[in-house]
């Protein structure tokens, strides 16, 4: 097939397919008490993929659930002998478990305590970030070619330590820093058959997509002196109020255009370069709109569950109120499920597919050069990503 010199990004997966693959996907995992998950996961993966399309060639997702699921009980019993290791540690350090939750001191040492272990788990959470990437990279192929990803998670996780910690003794003034340089580390490890990706560019450049971050911060810095030094507490609150929806939709802008510098300053073996214009408005109004309608469907059978479980209550000593109890039991489940498909349907894929549908592929031509590079080794799923609850996102 003649590949031609631009490739647009396209997408053509719909609601009305998969609303019902997720709220299958979500009632399972709610029956299965959450075992499910790694093959509903899977399932969403595969849907996802074989939409995403480039010149009219699908991508491929070629993991497995059961890959996943072997891979969360490998990560729970090696997290379980860390997090035991630490404890003995603080422990034999003079640590005392004893403390008295209703005194001041006793809850002081009590969120002291979920500091330190929060500490203790971040380089497996940054380690787990980089295996959840390379599980992806390895089992995503396009036109029969894969992708890939050289080793290189602890590397990963000290430099994320380390650019962390510069974040927040600088407060956040580094945020930049840090996520050119993490990105930079894994595209340069990243390939697509014998081809590597390279990221060039200046970190100093992404002070332009955080300008709104800092507005917002600078309004809640303004509207905490006027509470303190004048008290005007209403203009302070409006201060705090705007500042705060500010901050938000700049994290979002952040992201997005971050997003835009990086892919726009990549390239692949050498000579096919990126760019992508996706705009902050765009997934701002998709997560607005999607927030409503999940909010509004939810709380309509949130409120019918209430009357039917104020029924039963009514009915207490009854043979019906076992029956009206139940019913509620699976009015709340159902909810639960409806939420999560419609969150899927109606935020995450639109966004998704607002990404791939602004993105192109500049002098696609050279991709006709690129040969099937050696099938991975040492691909673990990403049972750390599961384990730790940061495996949630597609």
């Amino acid at each position: 097939m003649t590949v031609s010199s631009y490739i647009y990004g396209q997408y053509r997966g719909t609601l009305s397919e998969l609303f019902p693959l997720a709220l299958k996907v979500t009632l399972l995992t709610l029956i299965t008490l959450g075992l499910y998950r790694f093959w509903g996961k899977t399932r969403i993966r595969k849907y996802i993929w074989s939409s995403t399309l480039g010149d009219g060639d699908a991508f491929e997702y070629t993991g497995t659930g059961l890959e996943k699921f072997l891979g969360f009980l490998v990560a729970v019993v090696v997290l379980a002998v860390y997090l035991g290791i630490v404890q003995m540690l603080l422990f034999f350090g003079g640590l005392n478990y004893g403390f008295d939750l209703a005194t001041p001191e006793g809850a002081l040492a009590l969120n002291g305590l979920i500091y330190v272990n929060f500490i203790a788990l971040a380089p497996l959470i940054f380690y787990a970030t980089y295996r959840a990437r390379r599980y992806k990279m390895a089992r995503t192929r396009w036109r029969g070619v894969r992708f890939g990803m050289e080793k290189g998670a602890w590397g990963y996780a000290l430099r994320a330590l380390g650019y962390t910690l510069l974040s927040v003794v600088t407060l956040g003034a580094l945020v930049p820093l840090a996520t050119f340089k993490l990105e930079e580390y894994m595209a340069n490890r990243s390939y697509f058959g014998d081809a590597r990706f390279e990221q060039h560019g200046r970190w100093t450049a992404l002070y332009g997509a955080a300008k709104h971050i800092f507005f917002g911060l600078g309004l809640l810095i303004v509207g905490a002196g006027l509470g303190v030094a004048v008290d005007a507490v209403a203009l302070a609150a409006v201060a705090a109020a705007v500042g705060y929806i500010w901050v938000a939709v700049g994290v979002v802008y952040y992201r997005v255009h971050a997003f835009r510098y990086l892919a726009a300053h990549r390239s692949l073996g050498g000579v096919i370069r990126f760019t992508a214009v996706p705009t902050t408005g765009e997934v701002v109004k998709i997560y607005i709109i999607g927030t409503l309608i999940v909010s509004l469907c939810l709380a309509v059978v949130l409120f019918i569950g209430t009357a039917l479980f104020t029924t039963a209550l009514g009915m207490a000593g009854s043979n019906e109120a076992g029956l009206a109890v139940v019913l509620v039991v699976v009015l709340y489940v159902a909810a639960l499920a409806l939420s999560g498909a419609l969150a899927l349907v109606l935020i995450t894929q639109p966004t998704i597919a607002h990404f791939i549908t602004t993105f192109t592929v500049h002098n696609a031509d050279a991709l006709g050069d690129i040969r099937q590079r050696a099938s991975e080794t040492g691909v673990d799923a990403e049972g750390f990503a599961d384990a730790l609850d940061i495996g949630g996102a597609i």
